[in-house]
């Protein structure tokens, strides 16, 4: 995946959280970037966007409690589940939005 995908992806993330949480935080963490709902309060970082060569993962903290009736969540831990996307087209074909509206939803 070239960098001007990558940007892409992430952007429109970013587009997406500004729209369902204006107020949230994102912290550089793991490698990646962290999403807080409550800025400066770690127990809100509900999901996070990292980086890697083939993909972005989109991966969320509570994951396994997301209800997700067409398998898109990927993962078999107790808690984390991701989304891995390859394209701009799969952050509204994985409903990413519904999935961040969700996590989102578990704190505030």
């Amino acid at each position: 995946m070239d960098e001007a995908t990558k940007t892409q992806i992430i952007d429109n993330l970013v587009e997406i959280l500004l729209e369902i949480c204006p107020e949230y935080s994102s912290v550089p963490k793991y490698g990646g970037t962290m999403i807080e709902v409550i800025a400066g309060d770690p127990k809100t970082q509900v999901s996070g966007y990292f980086a890697y060569k083939a993909h972005i993962s989109l991966e969320f903290s509570e994951g396994a409690s997301l209800l997700d009736p067409q398998n898109q969540l990927e993962g078999s831990g107790k808690f984390r589940r991701h989304i891995k996307l390859r394209s701009v087209d799969d952050i509204s074909n994985k409903d990413c939005k519904g999935f961040l509206q969700q996590a989102i939803a578990q704190v505030a």
